[in-house]
């Protein structure tokens, strides 16, 4: 055979291998959504949460509407309000209280890091503080603080968090028997002040997050939380990455027989540029710098495949970080994201999910339903290609993540790409009161 015929063979060689790859991939991808069966009920305002780390200097209450917050980061956890033992200091948190209740937004609030006073190993390095990742010397102390807290916003915070990502040892430095220990120390006395309160488990992150949550619910960590919370960070993978975390979480539920309990990601997000100030890249994991306009897309695909996986709610980090914010370092001017996180809002809430499939081009189609009204969305993660709008749709109008809305011919040929774009009737439903959330278990 001559080198040219080789080369010939070869090219062609690749070729197959190329397509084989994009075919097994295809299958993969599509295998794994077909799973997912979004929850039937309409989609509520709590689904979109949020966390805040700034407010009110200098961060003023978000020109955007949400209806969860995530109190994390907001210095409001138990060093902060017992910097020394029996010495409270609620003002942060009142206030906080006080802003979420005039907005109509529902708190999360994790309990966790432990004051040096009361740190087994007050010396030990930590994220924070010396000593704020170790675990209480005196679990009475853990017993304390839980009470006092909750016996202060009882019928005021309906949801807390034990810990945060306690597989990492800069937020814990004990072993999931201690987490255990405190997770259930905790459940008792929240539920012994206030019944109705929701509790959610340690929320774990990354590869090692699935591992530490395996051992956990073994140990039966399942007993002691009313939601399942985990970490869905994909970072610098894209969001189509959340699936095999859901596809993950959901065997490990099964295999443990906790598939009744609802599954929040209590924290997610990626590095995102500022026009104001340079963000620069962290680490490994946290490598890449989304461009604002792959912010926006993100945030929208993020959002559209979380409730599509059955995740009841997701609390986006963060509002105004420095480095992942929907806002600049300022906390005051927004960024292009926090557009596509209000106009994703207003396709998704109060709307049922049909379905969210891609179809042999990897183009994903969400269909949404309403009373009287049906719309799509639809985008490409990986190209931008030319799609022609079914028939059956009966569609007028385009709407872009940055809230601009176009006309469209029926059957309209139309480009998509990896921003998701809706498309619906140009008489979409009036506005109504946001749908409550279902409570845990029902």
């Amino acid at each position: 055979m001559s080198r040219a015929s080789r080369s010939v063979w070869g090219l062609f060689a690749l070729l197959v291998l190329a397509l084989a790859t994009m075919t097994a991939e295809w299958w993969l991808s599509t295998a794994r959504a077909a799973q997912l069966v979004p929850p039937s009920e309409p989609i509520p305002l709590s689904f979109f949460g949020l966390h805040i780390h700034h407010l009110t200097q200098p961060t003023p209450w978000p020109r955007v509407s949400f209806g969860s917050w995530r109190l994390w980061d907001a210095y409001v956890v138990w060093p902060n309000v017992e910097p020394q033992k029996g010495q409270w200091d609620f003002s942060h948190l009142d206030r906080y209280i006080s802003l979420a209740e005039n907005h109509g937004v529902e708190i999360l609030l994790p309990l966790g890091l432990t004051p040096a006073w009361a740190s087994s190993r007050p010396k030990e390095r930590s994220g924070y503080e010396p000593g704020n990742a170790a675990e209480p010397r005196d679990i009475s102390d853990w017993r304390e603080y839980v009470r006092e807290v909750a016996a202060r916003y009882k019928g005021r915070i309906h949801a807390y968090e034990i810990w945060n990502e306690p597989n990492l040892s800069d937020f814990f430095s004990g072993r999931p028997e201690t987490m255990l220990e405190l997770a259930r120390e905790a459940y008792v006395v929240l539920k012994q002040v206030d019944q109705t309160v929701l509790v959610v488990t340690p929320s774990a992150t990354g590869p090692t997050g699935i591992t530490w949550l395996e051992r956990y619910l073994k140990m039966g960590g399942g007993a002691y939380a009313d939601v399942v919370g985990f970490h869905f960070y994909v970072t610098p993978e894209e969001p189509e990455a959340m699936l095999v975390v859901g596809e993950r979480l959901r065997a490990l539920l099964e295999e443990n027989h906790l598939a009744n309990k609802p599954l929040w990601n209590t924290e997610t997000g990626w590095l995102i540029e500022n026009r104001l100030s340079k963000v620069s890249p962290q680490n490994s994991s946290f490598s890449k710098v989304l461009t604002l306009e792959e912010a926006s897309a993100y945030v929208a695909r993020s959002y559209l495949l979380s409730w599509a996986m059955g995740v009841q709610r997701f609390y986006f980090y963060s509002w105004d970080s420095e480095v992942g914010g929907l806002t600049e370092a300022d906390g005051k001017t927004l960024k292009p994201p926090a557009t596509a996180f209000a106009e994703t809002e207003k396709w998704l809430v109060g709307a049922q999910m049909v379905s969210c499939l891609p179809d042999r081009s990897g183009t994903w189609i969400s269909e949404l339903s309403r009373p009287g009204h049906r719309a799509w969305v639809v985008w490409n993660p990986a190209r931008s290609l030319e799609f022609k709008i079914p028939e059956a749709w009966t569609v007028s109008e385009e709407r872009e993540l940055s809230g601009r809305r176009l006309s469209l011919s029926p059957a309209a040929i139309v480009s998509i790409g990896p921003a998701p774009v809706l498309f619906e009737s140009g008489n979409p439903p009036s506005p109504e009161p946001p749908p409550r959330e279902r409570q845990a278990g029902s």
